[in-house]
């Protein structure tokens, strides 16, 4: 065991935030394998806190800017 993380997978409309229920945007993984999920507002709310203890953390709050495909 090399104790490497195995890399996340992208969040998805059935990833929810563990605060609200809203669309989750922000993954934290925690010591032991852990993971907390959480909307843009949760996140923004708690970051300075959890920047401190996670082992990583995939933020996807960039999708709420992006503009929708126009070819569609």
């Amino acid at each position: 065991m090399t104790g490497a993380i195995a890399p996340t997978r992208p969040l998805n409309s059935l990833d929810l935030c563990d605060r609200c229920g809203a669309p989750a945007y922000v993954r934290v993984i925690l010591p032991g394998s852990g993971e907390l999920l959480f909307c843009a507002h949760h996140n923004r709310k708690h970051a300075e806190a959890l920047a401190k203890i996670a082992i990583e953390i995939q933020d996807e709050t960039g999708r709420l800017l992006a503009k929708p495909d126009e070819t569609s």
